[in-house]
């Protein structure tokens, strides 16, 4: 039995419904759910990009850390997985479509929906209200629905994973926020200037 019990088998139970009735969807959604990481890895890279631009040090570390951030995130994820081990839908719903690969791993939190919320923080927290921020929250959604919708993961999963990357992001830059835009700022007065300022 997942974590949230029945009600959690249940709402994977509707997703699985849907995902049966759309087979039209099946493609897209699977190469997001496997490979939609680029497209986080692109939205720091441009994060990165208009933050040296600004000339802001604090919007560069912020930037820099972001990815960073992610990598703590899904390391400190790794903690909660194995203390949980939670089994995947597929063992607890044998006849569920899945349209990924049977990981072997346990399901909560997700790592995919950790590594979404992390990165959706750092955008925050380089840019504020910025349309990078607001894409990097819709792509970070999207992320977490589309697992469930292929059959890798329980609703609550995915919820749990958005909000462990984006506390552990946010939590992990204010601890070395001062020493990041300290070193920006060094870096600034070097031959390589343009790493962070534009």
């Amino acid at each position: 039995m997942p974590i949230g019990g029945a009600s959690q088998e249940a709402w994977f139970r509707a997703v699985n419904h849907l995902a049966r009735a759309t087979p039209w969807l099946h493609t897209p959604a699977r190469l997001f759910a496997q490979d939609g990481i680029v497209l986080f890895a692109a939205l720091l890279l441009l994060s990165w990009w208009w933050a040296r631009r600004a000339g802001d040090p604090r919007r560069v570390a912020a930037a820099l850390w972001a990815p960073a951030g992610a990598l703590v995130a899904l390391g400190a994820n790794q903690l909660l997985v194995a203390a949980f081990a939670e089994p995947r839908p597929f063992t607890v719903v044998p006849d569920a479509l899945v349209l990924v690969s049977r990981s072997t791993d346990a399901s909560f939190p997700s790592d995919h929906a950790v590594m979404a919320g992390a990165v959706a923080m750092g955008l925050a927290l380089a840019h504020g209200r910025h349309a990078l921020t607001w894409t990097g929250a819709g792509l970070a959604v999207l992320m977490a629905a589309t697992r469930v919708y292929v059959g890798a993961h329980f609703p609550l999963d995915v919820v749990a994973g958005l909000l462990v990357g984006a506390a552990i992001a946010l939590a992990s830059y204010r601890l070395v926020r001062p020493v990041a835009v300290r070193l920006v700022e060094a870096v600034a007065r070097t031959p390589v200037r343009a790493l962070v300022h534009g």
